[in-house]
């Protein structure tokens, strides 16, 4: 019995779906959302479907080094309950230090398992970085360090996805000095795929978008130059930020309890990265599109780029920044920017929002006549 055939024998995840008791109705919108999240195109909505109804689980072994485990946090409190109970839960996640049930000897024994059942095919989650110095001895799981688990188990991986900026770039923990010599996955492992979803953490649908890209065609989803999926690292946080208008027109909050603070101006004096920052938090949110740390009065620290703990003060703004136009330097934007208009700057913002804001509401729409489908 070959592994091809142990797989077809795994239930698929409409299966899974239904068995934990939602409907069709449930699947659908959950369908249409990914689709949406991953940036694919109404025409995609039927792929995605037919890929979750069809194709079995795939076993996910997921390793924690050094990290806090938001990554983990994140994920399991998406706004879509299927992303946690199906993807995580029903994801057939074999090995979790977290959140398997099982511990000692038993969980070890059901990741060697999982490696030898499943060799060449089971997806590898990674939280955080790997410590070089010392010998490894600051991670150490089982009597092995964590390049050693590292090395062992992404031998046998499909696919590697390195969750949050500790897996993705080392995060604080190789901020300087870096005393533990914490390394980023990449760095460590050649010859496979690996997905980087930097962020501290990454948003939850964000994660869960990546997941279902890869079970839906096969393969890792399109990259940047940094290794992550365009799809969410497409765009600044500062073009699709809602406080754009007001940077535009050069106004900025100058400390945090003054009155511009209390109009909603532009936090990039404050230190805001948002910038040079590319991450969906502008237009994806968090706690199901509530808000995310822009709207919540925070300036953005830059969480999803790579050394973001050493490039600078967190609330210390840059004196300038690569952009155009007006965006040269921040000193001279008001010279400018007041001359406009605030219903025209208003247009600009809106016009850099509303690419994904629209392709989310036409999967909403499909997703809302699949529904009425299902009821007539």
């Amino acid at each position: 019995m070959n592994n091809d055939h142990i797989l077809v024998q795994q239930p698929t995840y409409y299966e899974e779906v239904q068995r934990k008791g939602y409907s069709r109705r449930d699947f659908i919108k959950f369908v249409s959302m990914m689709t949406a999240f991953i940036g694919l195109e109404q025409s995609a909505l039927g792929s995605v479907t037919r890929a979750l109804e069809t194709k079995p689980r795939m076993p996910v072994i997921w390793l924690h080094f050094q990290e806090c485990t938001c990554c983990s946090e994140s994920f399991i409190r998406s706004s879509h309950p299927i992303v946690a109970d199906i993807l995580l839960d029903k994801i057939s996640l074999d090995y979790s230090e977290t959140l398997m049930a099982a511990s000692g000897t038993q969980a070890e024994t059901a990741l060697k398992d999982t490696m030898a059942k499943y060799k060449g095919q089971y997806l590898l989650c990674i939280e955080g970085s790997v410590p070089m110095g010392a010998e490894g001895v600051y991670c150490m799981i089982g009597g092995k360090t964590s390049l050693q688990i590292l090395e062992e188990v992404s031998e046998g991986s499909a696919a590697i996805i390195a969750w949050g900026s500790c897996a993705s770039n080392g995060c604080v923990q190789a901020a300087k000095p870096n005393p533990t010599g914490a390394t980023p996955i990449h760095k460590l492992i050649k010859g496979k795929p690996i997905i980087k979803v930097p962020g501290c953490p990454p948003i939850g649908e964000v994660m869960a978008g990546v997941i279902v890209h890869y079970l839906t065609f096969g393969t890792i989803p399109e990259l940047d130059k940094l290794g992550r999926p365009k799809a969410f690292y497409n765009k600044r946080v500062h073009d699709t930020c809602y406080r754009r208008p007001f940077y535009d027109a050069g106004l900025f909050v100058e400390t945090f309890d003054d009155e511009n603070a209390k109009k909603g101006y532009c936090l990039y004096k404050m230190g805001c990265k948002g910038p040079s920052t590319y991450n969906a938090c502008a237009v994806t949110k968090w706690n199901g599109g509530t808000s995310f740390p822009i709207q919540s009065g925070h300036p953005c620290i830059g969480c999803s780029e790579e050394n973001f703990w050493d490039n600078g003060r967190l609330y210390e703004r840059g004196s300038s920044f690569s952009g155009f136009g007006i965006e040269a330097n921040a000193d001279d934007i008001g010279k400018v920017g007041l001359g406009l208009t605030v219903v025209a700057v208003a247009a600009h913002a809106v016009a850099t929002n509303i690419g994904k804001s629209k392709l989310i509401h036409d999967h909403e729409a499909e997703g809302r006549e699949s529904e009425h489908e299902l009821d007539s």
